[in-house]
């Protein structure tokens, strides 16, 4: 499965061998990962591209390289999984997520994403609902889920059992969503 969805500015679509490289630089930037307790090395953030390919061509779903229609130049990944954080969230709970590299913040390429990827979750996938969650001071992640029409879920906000108790200042996560309704 190649393409998976198209924006006025972007397409959406599985990983490249082409793509490692940006793949890496993202998961590894002390900037794009503030809000994460590590960074990844090449060998970690390749093993995670390998899964993401195999998840996008097995399920449909995943984390999505987002490309620059104009010059096909990869500039991070959106997209939607199941957010596997039971039993903090029910199993089958779909999360958007994303990361984009540096020199591409600014210019809404994730809110344009993201806003796509929401209806195409509703529309094509036949979701109910799309949850998101970030660190709380993370407000560049919460705009976007602002801008994408998720509201957020106060009652819902937690702790994320995968931070360890090293970072306490990354743990506690607010949790945002948005319903085929709304």
């Amino acid at each position: 499965m190649g393409l998976i969805l198209e924006t006025p500015r972007l397409i959406l679509r599985n990983w490249r061998d082409d793509d490692r490289d940006l793949f890496r630089e993202i998961n590894r930037d002390a900037k794009v990962m503030e809000f994460f307790p590590f960074r990844r090395s090449a060998e970690e953030a390749d093993g995670l591209m390998q899964r993401a390919r195999a998840m996008i061509e097995e399920t449909g779903l995943g984390l999505y390289a987002l490309e620059l229609k104009q010059d096909a130049e990869p500039i991070g990944f959106c997209g939607l999984s199941k957010a596997g954080l039971f039993p903090v969230l029910p199993e089958e709970t779909m999360e958007i997520g994303w990361r984009l590299a540096t020199r591409f913040w600014g210019n809404g390429y994730i809110t344009e994403a993201a806003g796509a990827l929401v209806q195409f979750g509703f529309k094509a996938k036949g979701l109910s609902e799309i949850v998101a969650f970030a660190v709380e001071a993370n407000r560049r992640s919460t705009a976007v889920m602002e801008r994408i029409g998720m509201h957020r879920d106060a009652d819902g906000d937690f702790d994320h059992p995968r931070v360890p108790d090293s970072h306490p200042h990354l743990k506690r996560h607010v949790l945002y969503r948005i319903s085929r309704p709304d």
